[in-house]
């Protein structure tokens, strides 16, 4: 029998009292609050406060209206006994808060009339802040984006992840090498996070198990364990034009012994002094730490335990202070791993029912089963996250137990339904050959598991999870990724916004659908001339800002070929530099060669132990550097990677993009994000039948968009064949020329590497993703683009077409689907609004 737990909760004294009811915002009302904040945190006025006390005052101010608003939320939430979503996931890449917040809340116009009083700039105060380091690609923006879309639409969740001190890593490029540098966000970040100490709760790892059997049950005693505070910061959410607000909570890492060693300290022992504080914190200072050795996987299971164990304490505390039962916990619950690394909620949630709350393994299971789903964001093998089963074992003793029960029952049902099948059993197994499999583990507790494009849920079905796809079909499906197309669209490109204003309305801001009214004008002189006009427009202020940023300068007439996301070698950048390559040796061969000139833009972080990705960052800085030493050259092609990528640079770059390259080997990326981003903006995608480059193609149609290459199929077959990468490059005089200038290198450095790599292996499979075999119909699409972009009205009429088509990669379209056919949530209005 389970027990009945009833749980009382106060107020926080971080929140809004209940019941305060927020006032209109008017720019009286917006000014006095300014003026307050200003007085009383800084004993100045708005005429004599500085910029920074200003942009904290407003950030104050902002706070304090989002948490009333979250405040009524919550009591409406509350009082509808509506189910929530807790999104669990490792990285939320939120980028700035004040832009976005003030936009959602519709005050931006009077904030900046308030300060432009004073002679303050709200495109300043914008400037001041930093991007968190909360996140690093596109995992991290789409769960920001969807926080966003479900805060927009009225659905009550939250989102869980670590309050990383330092982030990933500030990236700096020195002399074409990536160095890694502790990313201090903090101090202008802390002020959107609210603490909450009065929701601290302890995480257990390592020690002893023992099992004993009392009154008919086993009870469970952990001893010799080290325990770790977490502590939760809560970071508000805003939606657009919504009456929700919700959180992001993340979670701190901090010592239990608060007592400081003065002993050891007095005799010269610091280190050993600071030891036990060091080793509990480190779990929240970086976000992926190298895992290349021991210690680094060691960490990286420490973190993730860390993130569910806490998660799961609050998520359960938050059901019983509303109900004051479990009861009825999967039908108020929707838990959602976010890709496999909050998988171990699974078991975690286990131990909770069993061991705490003394439900039997049968009853847990089913609760657990009902209330979790999962989301899968890789078809790499090598990215389906695995552990070794001794370290599993060694830090987290008791979640080894319940994954060993958990594999053993589902080996055996297995074997029922398939009797003698070893392969087929192995495969789907959690733990096999001493190792830990977390995407099967989330694949099996999971009552619904999505891909996140059509062709990666017809691939995970096809290949990685086939087994499970035959034995339980039901539970797969797909659910497309979408994008916050506010902030990308309406907040980042303000001037094709109000274009989008007068000529189709403002109905779009609400549902993306309506931008497909703009078709309308695709014959429209007049339209098409103000795209391509907001577009230089956007050239020039991207030139600005990358001067003052990096102090690149850059040509606003030049096209614009952008390739920004995580540098990997399926995401194909090298392909990219072998066709800037080739343009390079054209234009040494003949330099009065017709070409309009071409602007080729990266941007992209390589993880700090992937040496391969660090070598194509440094080949594309010397080739732009290489360039840059050739003044006649230089006018006509241009290379930048501006360092230190992130979401702030995104919103100036995107709207400014030419064309959007998305050209990962078929079959590779899962979906993408930043395919849909450009498109958004008018960009054309350049880019392989990939991933959501799939489902572009079928919105915009063929001729509306630059598709190249081999295809996921004929990619198989090229594999079944026997690929050799040195057929196509002895077979194509342009590639040749282009790989053979890899060993004589750019800017005095040679790349004999990456020669050996792509043509004869250097050890491995020669050109494992194919930019070979893909060249030269990469080479005619760039060759098309180059016709089509001369005609301009061709061209607008193809970036509006895109623009028009592309509502459909909204978040609010995926987080209702998500809603409606995996969570079974809706969305909570005050009782008069419904």
């Amino acid at each position: 029998m389970a027990k009945t737990v009833k749980v009382t909760a106060t107020d926080s004294p971080n929140t809004a009292v209940s019941g305060a009811k927020l006032p209109s915002l008017t720019k009286k009302y917006l000014t006095e609050m300014l003026e307050k904040k200003l007085s009383r945190f800084y004993g100045t006025t708005m005429r004599e406060a500085t910029k920074d006390q200003v942009y904290r005052a407003l950030l104050l101010t902002v706070k304090d209206i989002l948490s009333q608003k979250r405040t009524e939320f919550k009591h409406n939430v509350n009082n509808q006994e509506g189910k929530k979503i807790y999104y669990l996931c490792m990285e939320f890449l939120i980028g700035k808060s004040l832009r976005n917040n003030l936009m959602n809340l519709g005050v931006a116009d009077k904030i900046s009339s308030i300060l432009g009083a004073i002679g303050i700039s709200l495109d300043e105060l914008y400037e001041i802040e930093q991007d968190p380091g909360l996140g690093n690609g596109g995992l991290g923006r789409l769960a920001a984006c969807f926080m966003d879309a479900l805060t927009s639409q009225n659905y009550s969740a939250t989102g869980f992840s670590i309050l990383y001190e330092y982030g990933l890593f500030k990236q700096k490029i020195i002399d074409g090498d990536q160095i890694e540098l502790p990313d201090t966000w903090m101090p202008s970040g802390e002020p959107w996070l609210v603490p909450r100490t009065d929701k601290t709760c302890t995480v257990r790892f390592g020690g002893q198990i023992k099992e004993e059997w009392k009154n008919g049950r086993c009870e469970i005693t952990h001893t010799d364990y080290t325990e770790v505070q977490a502590i939760p910061y809560d970071m508000m959410i805003s939606g657009a034009d919504s009456e929700a607000v919700n959180s992001l909570r993340l979670w701190k890492a901090k010592s239990m012994n608060q007592n400081f060693n003065m002993s050891l300290f007095s005799q010269g022992e610091y280190i050993r002094a600071m030891e036990e504080s060091t080793r509990a914190e480190i779990l929240s200072k970086v976000l992926y730490p190298a895992d290349d050795h021991e210690g680094g996987k060691l960490l990286r299971l420490s973190q993730q335990y860390f993130l569910v164990c806490a998660s799961l304490q609050s998520i359960i505390a938050d059901h019983l202070r509303t109900y004051g039962t479990l009861a009825n916990f999967s039908e108020k619950v929707a838990i959602h791993i976010n890709d496999t690394h909050p998988a171990l909620v699974v078991p975690e949630l286990m131990r909770i029912l069993i061991d705490t709350y003394s439900y039997t393994w049968e009853h847990a299971w089913s609760i657990v089963t009902k209330t979790v789903s999962y989301t899968n964001h890789t078809v790499m093998p090598e990215a389906l996250e695995t552990w070794d089963e001794g370290l599993f074992r060694f830090r987290l003793p008791r979640l080894h137990m319940i994954v060993s029960e958990i594999n053993r029952r589902f080996c055996a049902e297995l074997w029922n339904r398939y009797p003698g099948d070893w392969d087929r059993i192995t495969g789907m197994s959690v733990i096999s050959h001493g190792a830990v499999k977390m995407a099967n583990l989330s694949v099996v507790a999971s009552h619904t598991v999505n891909g996140v494009s059509k062709l990666h849920s017809e691939i995970l079905t096809d290949t990685i999870f086939k087994n499970f796809y035959h034995d339980t079909p039901e539970k797969f499906t797909n659910v497309t990724n979408g994008i916050a197309y506010r902030r990308w669209l309406c907040y980042s490109n303000p001037a094709l916004a109000n274009l989008l204003d007068e000529t189709i309305g403002k109905g779009y801001r609400k549902d993306a659908a309506e931008l497909e009214k703009l078709l309308k004008f695709a014959d429209d002189k007049t339209v098409l001339d103000a795209l391509d006009r907001i577009k230089h427009e956007n050239k020039v202020r991207f030139s600005n800002h990358i001067m003052r940023r990096n102090g690149i300068k850059v040509d606003p007439d030049s096209v614009f070929d952008v390739q920004v996301k995580r540098m990997h070698e399926y995401k194909r950048q090298l392909l990219n530099a072998l066709h800037i390559i080739s343009l390079y040796v054209a234009l040494k061969e003949n330099p009065d060669l017709d070409m309009r000139p071409k602007t080729f833009i990266f941007g992209a972080k390589a993880a700090a132990g992937y040496y391969l990705a660090k070598e194509i960052i440094k080949l594309i800085y010397e080739i732009g550097k290489d360039l840059e030493k050739d003044p006649k050259l230089s006018k006509k092609l241009s290379v930048i990677f501006p360092e230190d990528y992130n979401v702030s640079l995104a919103e100036v770059l995107i709207p400014a993009a030419d064309i959007s390259e998305q050209i990962s080997l078929a079959g590779k990326e899962a979906s993408g994000t930043g395919n849909m981003k450009f498109m958004l903006n008018g960009a054309l995608t350049l880019g392989t039948l990939d991933g959501a480059n799939v489902e572009i193609a079928e919105a915009v149609g063929s001729d509306n968009i630059y598709i190249f290459g081999h295809t996921t199929p004929e990619v198989e077959d090229l594999w079944k064949q026997g690929y050799h990468a040195i057929e196509y490059y002895t077979k194509s005089s342009t590639l040749t020329k282009a790989v053979d200038m890899l060993k004589k290198g750019f800017n005095g450095v040679s790349f004999e590497h990456l020669y050996q790599y792509l043509v004869y292996g250097g050890g491995g499979v020669a050109d494992p993703y194919m930019c070979l075999a893909d060249f030269d119909a990469y080479l005619a699409a760039h060759k098309t683009i180059e016709r089509d972009y001369e005609d301009r009205d061709k061209w607008n009429r193809m970036s509006l077409v895109n623009i028009a088509k592309s509502g459909i990669f909204s978040a609010d379209r995926s987080i209702r689907e998500y809603a409606d056919n995996i969570w079974g949530i809706k969305p909570i209005f005050k009782k008069n609004n419904k």
